[in-house]
């Protein structure tokens, strides 16, 4: 049995300020992409949990590892399944990729084992393991508040195409980005309620124009080939560009699958990078 881990983009996010249990309050609109990773599910004598990439840790460290863990805590029913991942999300890289594996597995192991948790249940389970990983368990287009945990349910967007590219070698700590935000430094503060408001309207030219991440203020000056990536995209045909989460992943928009080719054939000649094209993905 094969269960899919779709990652993320950032459409908007926006930091509100440090919460009393030390994390970020934030405020996201988060959307599902075609690029995904694949989760399959087989009898075993025991429980184990096999990567295609040999530099992730198959054990308590990984999330999926921690997801198995917990449903079959929750749902009493014993870890005799190989779960084998193969990876295709850049690591590290803002676009939740270990948080989509896990949510994938939570919603596998759910199938496999036909317990009948609802989508509501699978997704309080995923606060249990990381902050991502209720919104990468019910996809599409979704604002999350709290700590990311909160997930109000937007309109299906109009489909965009996407080429997103990240620096080989570069992987950037999520803590260290947080840690290092200072409010008032956003040179184009993100304004969720006009992001929110295009996208509920389903205007394409207003959704573009309105997107925008807080979290470029710390990455982008940190690591100038970013803000050099994202120029490339913006002159080359993309209707928008913007990175992912706390990068370093950078996506651009483009008005066709073609026009999202030819762009990533420009980075890979021009830069030591990992790139992909995609599509945004509708909520189930």
């Amino acid at each position: 049995m094969r269960e899919i881990g779709y990652a993320k983009i950032n459409l908007g996010l926006k930091v509100l300020g440090k919460r009393a249990d030390g994390y970020h309050a934030v405020d996201m609109v988060m959307q599902t992409i075609s690029f995904a990773d694949y989760v399959d599910f087989a009898p075993a004598p025991k429980f184990v949990l096999t990567m295609d990439d040999p530099d992730l840790p198959c054990d308590q460290r990984n999330l999926a590892y921690k997801a198995a863990t917990i449903i079959s805590e929750a749902t009493g029913n014993p870890l005799n399944v190989k779960i084998s991942i193969n990876k295709q999300i850049f690591k590290a890289a803002g676009l939740a990729g270990g948080s989509t594996d896990a949510a994938a597995v939570l919603r596998g192991l759910n199938k496999y084992w036909q317990s009948g948790l609802t989508e509501k249940q699978l997704e309080k389970l995923g606060e249990q393991i990381g902050s991502d990983v209720p919104f990468c368990v019910r996809g599409g287009t979704v604002r999350a508040t709290g700590r990311g945990e909160i997930l109000e349910t937007l309109p299906d967007l109009p489909k965009l195409y996407l080429v997103l590219a990240k620096p080989l070698g570069l992987d950037v700590s999520t803590a260290w980005v947080y840690q290092n935000f200072k409010k008032g430094t956003c040179i184009n503060e993100v304004n969720m309620e006009n992001l929110v408001t295009a996208l509920k309207t389903g205007k394409r030219e207003n959704i573009l124009a309105s997107l925008g991440n807080d979290l470029e203020s710390v990455t982008l000056p940190q690591y100038p080939v970013l803000s050099s990536i994202k120029k490339t995209i913006g002159d080359n045909s993309a209707q928008a560009v913007l990175m992912s989460g706390s990068g370093p992943t950078i996506f651009g928009v483009t008005a066709t699958e073609k026009d999202a080719k030819k762009i990533s054939q420009l980075l890979q000649s021009e830069y030591k990078v990992s790139v992909a094209t995609a599509e945004t993905v509708q909520g189930r």
